[in-house]
């Protein structure tokens, strides 16, 4: 009895598992005539490829890709690990990627960083995920776009690393995404969200011109970048900004945008793990208020963005585990996927060495974390 009890409970998880990962199944070398809302929907829950092609540092030998792949801790990604991300469930993964590292004269991508980045895109594709490749911090250069006589440049460097992506992987079909950059977009120098209305209109208005550049520059490269599916940067990716009337998704003439926020509320919690001179550290997560504003900010997003036809990815969310109490991890980790995915959202976990999926094994760490992921798939969409 025990016995066929636990078979029937393999079954029922590997189904689910399965169920998940059969969203990324379709053919991944053609860009179909779909919309970016049913892209959304297919891939289910992501996670991020974190601290691995986006460590910078002055430390990090510049001689070699590999001292900035594992140069924040990152063993150096194998096939098997990319693979794994498939067969843990997840549908999407997400490669944050520091163009700037080895980066030659003129703004010209480095060709080995390039081909290494293209590389671990292809495993990840032949393993049946969706893939969304962005700028990430990048050592900071975006403060500058705030300065007058460095926006030139800025533009410049901005459009001359997607000039060079738009033609590396213009052949991809549509499980590759491109994300216009990550959560740089914001200027305090400019306007900052306790500081009144001044500057407001130039900092936004800013954002929206590199991300109308972004969609600009990828529909004229031509190939299968006219019909690519577009990941839109919001403000900050600040969930409250993001939904502010002065943030504009761009024009684009294939319609295949979606928009891109982050999700670490309350940050006492998914950010600090020690008590710092803006916050104390919360160690626990999911009492009733904690839950409330979940709920508040996830119906946010559906009003603003999906009930009016704008998909949404929640490009990163999450938490540390270290000081943090193990249960309130995983029903933090489970709530905001959970509730991202009901209203049609797809939540892409953030996850470096270390935390949630084993890199040198090729797994999750959590076997009841992974069938919780698999369950929340199988939910039906909020109406």
């Amino acid at each position: 009895m025990k016995q066929n009890l636990l078979t029937r409970l393999t079954a029922a998880i590997s189904a689910a598992v399965t169920g998940l990962a059969a969203f990324s199944a379709c053919s991944n070398d053609t860009v179909r005539d779909r919309s970016t809302q049913e892209v959304v929907r297919e891939m289910g829950l992501g996670i991020n490829l974190g601290n691995t092609f986006e460590s910078c540092g002055d430390w990090i030998g510049k001689d070699s890709v590999t001292n900035y792949e594992t140069g924040w801790g990152s063993p150096v990604v194998t096939e098997e690990m990319i693979r794994g991300y498939a067969d843990s469930g997840f549908g999407a993964l997400r490669v944050p990627v520091a163009w700037s590292n080895m980066m030659q004269e003129n703004y010209t991508i480095h060709p080995d960083y390039l081909a290494r980045v293209q590389e671990v895109v292809g495993w990840a594709m032949d393993a049946g995920l969706y893939v969304i490749l962005n700028i990430h911090w990048d050592g900071g250069w975006w403060t500058d776009f705030a300065v007058a006589d460095k926006k030139d440049a800025c533009m410049k460097k901005y459009t001359r690393i997607w000039e060079q992506l738009c033609d590396a992987f213009g052949t991809r079909g549509n499980h590759l995404i491109f994300e216009s950059l990550n959560e740089e977009g914001c200027w305090d120098s400019l306007w900052n969200r306790w500081g009144g209305k001044d500057g407001k209109e130039e900092a936004f208005g800013l954002l929206n011109e590199i991300n109308q550049t972004f969609v600009d520059l990828v529909r004229k490269s031509g190939g299968n970048n006219t019909k690519r599916h577009l990941l839109i940067a919001g403000y900050a990716t600040d969930v409250e900004l993001t939904c502010d009337a002065a943030f504009r998704m761009p024009e684009d003439p294939a319609k295949h945008c979606a928009v891109s926020v982050h999700y670490y509320t309350p940050a006492t919690f998914c950010i600090l793990e020690e008590d710092a001179d803006w916050g104390k550290a919360r160690s626990t997560w999911g009492t009733e208020k904690d839950q409330k504003e979940l709920t508040k900010y996830m119906d946010m997003l559906k009003t603003t963005f999906v009930d009016k036809g704008v998909p949404v990815i929640i490009g990163e969310y999450g938490c540390p585990t270290k000081n943090k109490d193990p249960e309130s991890v995983k029903l933090f980790l489970t709530s905001v996927a959970r509730e991202a995915y009901a209203r049609e959202m797809c939540p892409v976990l953030w996850a470096t060495t270390g935390n949630f999926y084993d890199r040198e094994n090729a797994k999750m760490y959590d076997d009841a974390l992974k069938q919780s992921f698999a369950e929340i798939v199988q939910q039906p969409a909020a109406a």
